[in-house]
């Protein structure tokens, strides 16, 4: 019997989503046993800053990446959002399983919506994309950079240091803190992340067993959506210190997909909706559509180009 080690961050949520995979495995890998391999990524440690200072979402990815490259974990799981548009090499995403609610959600002390926040009401979120999205519909509203696991920022939010914070709706149904949930904001206001709400497994692109225990896991529909987010942010070489979304789900055959990008400061926006068969061809010409409405100037000041 093969054991099959799984990596995965430290957090409540990312053991949850990590046993919840397992869980799906063990239907079609009964010939396997399996051990979860924690790791406390540079993401993790660093909780002080906003991640477009310190180095993107890829910091929760590459110490997890290295124990697979290295044969000490077998596969991992991450959160979709998280992964960067380019992998190491050797590596592959060997599945997406069935997409959580891709929406962003607000919770606030006082059970007041959005739009019924007052004038000048604080609100908490680790997303320049969230940030954006809040300032162009309610600028009236303070809004400031909040760090940490979900149960910190929750635990913030009920002390009083903000009035309100926005998280992602799937880790908060995961970790069965839906209750908590005062508004579900809409993907036509609140474009999500790429990924958003999906789960990537990731294993060594030469493990043959692995791949094919990982293809049953697969979901196609999800699949194809995240591809066409995907190719998006990649076709803009996208990262953390510009405001990016995109978000796709069936259309008849086809597929639609939302997608946003912002400047960083907040001196403009580009919001474009395309629908198409081709997830990648959809991505990728959402993408030049952006890039000619103003995100290549945004996009190339940040890399510093």
């Amino acid at each position: 019997m093969r054991t099959l080690r799984v990596a995965t961050r430290r957090s409540a949520l990312a053991l949850t989503q990590t046993q919840y995979v397992v869980d799906l495995l063990r239907q079609v890998a009964r010939d396997a046993a399996f051990e979860i391999v924690p790791i406390r990524t540079r993401g993790d440690e660093i909780v002080d800053r906003a991640l477009s200072e310190v180095g993107g979402k890829g910091l929760f990815v590459a110490d997890i990446e290295d124990a697979l490259a290295s044969g000490q974990a077998d596969l991992a799981v991450h959160s979709l959002k998280d992964v960067p548009f380019e992998l190491r090499d050797g590596l592959v995403i060997g599945a997406v399983p069935r997409r959580e609610d891709p929406r962003d959600a607000l919770v606030s002390r006082t059970g007041q919506g959005l739009f019924e926040l007052p004038a000048g009401a604080r609100v908490g979120t680790s997303s320049l994309r969230r940030q954006a999205a809040i300032r162009h519909l309610r600028p009236d509203l303070r809004v400031d950079t909040l760090r940490g696991n979900v149960d910190t920022r929750l635990r913030r939010l009920e002390e009083g240091q903000f009035d309100a914070i926005v998280l992602a709706a799937s880790g908060l149904k995961r970790l069965g803190l839906a209750a908590r949930i005062t508004e579900y904001l809409p993907v036509e206001q609140f474009i999500p992340a790429v990924g958003q709400g999906a789960l990537a497994v990731e294993c060594r692109a030469d493990d043959a067993e692995v791949l094919r225990y990982l293809s049953a896991i697969a979901d196609a529909e999800t699949t194809r959506a995240v591809e066409a987010e995907r190719a998006f942010l990649s076709r803009l070489q996208g990262s953390c210190q510009v405001p990016i979304g995109a978000y796709a789900e069936p259309a008849g055959r086809d597929l639609r997909l939302l997608a946003f990008v912002a400047h960083p400061a907040g001196d403009g926006h580009v919001r474009l909706e395309r629908t198409g068969p081709d997830a990648r061809a959809l991505g990728a010409a959402a993408a030049e559509e952006a890039l000619r409405q103003g995100a290549e100037d945004w996009l190339s000041a940040a890399r510093g180009d």
